[in-house]
């Protein structure tokens, strides 16, 4: 997850609402058209109601667009200037009373709703300050959400679209540059608190699913200033208020600790979902949290696209997923729309095993490029991310229906299905046990993990 700036005293851009009452003029209602089609505004493989291993399509991918990148982002990045300007980011209302900045947010959440309804997506994500202003004062930010909030209430009602999640952004004001529960000040601790307390209030108003929890700076720059013991006692601590608030005021939202190992800090401490787990465990705070996995920072880990999914569905961890990808040939977070058919089956295999995301999904954390500066690329950018889940989710589905791949993984490890590897998996065993025997059955056979043969077969279905 990363957060984009408004943009500023820019022109009116391309896809203008002027005239038309649109923001997407040039975007039609996307219809499935199948693998034929030529339309780059169609869907080729998504389709929403056909029914997969039981299931409707839509129901085991859950899209949601989130507001960040998709309504907030302008092109800028960490070596130059915005190059997008969007219609909803000025001013076109006029003999309004509210002021401009609020009279913008509702744009975007006119826009949002438009795209939202245009691709059909059933569920979307925010920040509390993409969609809202902050104010001077805690009160002044607060009443400003709770404005957009009403108005994004009328939007849901209206539409059918759905809250998939909310989270404050505890990052991008300066108050935050040393971290917000892992700050050493314990005055930014104590604000970040109330915006924690503020996003799960609006959140269970309008029906949020989740509410994810993203360290965007907590963790440090340098070890010779840190007490990092203390900072991590703290950041639990915060989540336990959290976890504490909820209950005592009936939200049933699913909470969600989202990994990054670096960037903007040198070091995070929620750096994957193996670091997370364990920071969960030693907490006691693992019955209340699972994991919300971002590919791209699984990439940043030094990890594949699919190691942090795997890890974290395998100890029953894994409720969400920010879909996107990155560039290993760049540093940084770069919140690629997903295009590469063999990871969307490999991240969607882990899906189908563990039996759905819900109450989470597959949310569009991702932005298109610098260079793409039209809206029409916005929708062309999620139409082919969601026609690659689909297609992923097709292809996982008929490797289950096979069996193939599944039983040479179960064949691999059948020494473990019985006999002295089930009772050594049952912890009924000693290292005495091994060693007697280690000597009855003398040199173990070399077996091959046939790697190049697992390879050639996932290719057959791609």
């Amino acid at each position: 997850m990363s957060f984009a700036p408004s943009t500023s005293n820019l022109p009116q851009g391309e896809g203008s609402s002027k005239g038309s009452g649109e923001y997407f003029p040039d975007v039609p209602k996307v219809e499935y058209k199948g693998p034929e089609s030529k339309d780059p505004l169609s869907y080729r493989y998504y389709n929403a109601d056909e029914v997969i291993m039981g299931r409707p399509m839509k129901d085991w991918l859950r899209f949601s667009i989130c507001f960040w990148h998709t309504f907030r982002g302008n092109g800028a990045d960490p070596f130059g200037f915005p190059t997008a300007s969007r219609a909803w980011d000025v001013a076109q209302r006029s003999n309004t009373e509210e002021a401009e900045e609020m009279v913008i947010a509702k744009q975007r959440v006119d826009a949002a709703f438009e795209l939202f309804t245009k691709l059909g997506v059933e569920y979307y994500c925010f920040h509390d300050r993409d969609v809202a202003p902050e104010g001077i004062s805690v009160e002044e930010s607060k009443q400003n959400l709770k404005t957009v909030v009403s108005y994004l209430k009328e939007k849901q009602e209206a539409t059918g679209v759905k809250l998939l999640w909310a989270t404050q952004n505890l990052f991008s004001h300066p108050r935050y540059m040393n971290g917000a529960f892992t700050n050493p000040d314990v005055n930014v601790v104590a604000y970040a608190g109330a915006a924690v307390k503020t996003v799960l209030d609006i959140n269970n108003e309008l029906g949020g699913e989740n509410v994810v929890f993203w360290g965007g700076r907590e963790g440090y720059q340098s070890l010779l200033n840190t007490n990092v013991k203390r900072e991590l006692d703290h950041m639990a601590a915060m989540l336990r208020m959290a976890v504490d608030y909820a209950q005592r005021n009936g939200h049933t939202a699913q909470f969600l600790l989202e990994p990054k190992p670096r960037e903007p800090t040198k070091h995070q401490y929620d750096y994957d979902a193996q670091t997370c787990i364990g920071f969960l465990k030693h907490y006691g705070l693992e019955k209340h949290f699972k994991l919300n996995i971002e590919p791209n920072h699984t990439t940043l880990a030094g990890h594949e696209f699919e190691h942090d999914i795997t890890v974290a569905s395998q100890y029953g961890m894994l409720g969400s997923v920010d879909s996107n990808t990155g560039d290993t040939l760049l540093g940084w977070d770069t919140d690629q729309f997903p295009m590469d058919i063999k990871q969307a089956t490999k991240l969607m295999g882990v899906v189908l095993h563990q039996g759905g995301l819900q109450p989470g999904g597959l949310n569009f954390d991702c932005k298109v490029r610098r260079e793409s500066t039209d809206t029409t690329d916005i929708a062309i950018g999620h139409i082919g991310a969601m026609d690659t889940f689909a297609r992923g989710l097709r292809i996982a589905a008929q490797i289950r229906a096979d069996g193939t791949l599944p039983k040479m993984i179960a064949d691999r490890y059948s020494s473990f299905d019985s006999g002295f590897g089930k009772d050594l998996e049952d912890g009924k065993l000693t290292l005495e046990d091994c060693e007697e025997y280690a000597i009855k059955i003398g040199e173990p056979k070399q077996t091959s993990g046939k790697q190049e043969l697992f390879e050639c077969i996932l290719n057959q279905y791609m």
